[in-house]
């Protein structure tokens, strides 16, 4: 699936997605969610299972600020 695709399906949410394509600056263009959330912990918890080296996590709205205690 196409990052666009991604976007619209899962919008304002983090993804974590199996990627099959970068472009030439290393950004996701295609590839499969694993899974999907409003709560950026939950991505990083299942991160933490996965062994596959062709990960990348992805905000798919306008990135929200952290809150003090997280920077």
């Amino acid at each position: 699936m196409r990052l666009e695709e991604i976007k619209q399906l899962y919008p304002d949410e983090w993804v974590l997605i199996e990627f099959v394509e970068l472009d030439e600056e290393l950004k996701v263009v295609e590839g499969a969610v694993i899974v999907h959330s409003r709560n950026k912990q939950e991505i990083y918890k299942k991160l933490l299972e996965l062994e596959n080296e062709k990960i990348a996590i992805e905000f798919t709205g306008d990135m929200p600020e952290e809150p003090a205690y997280l920077l």
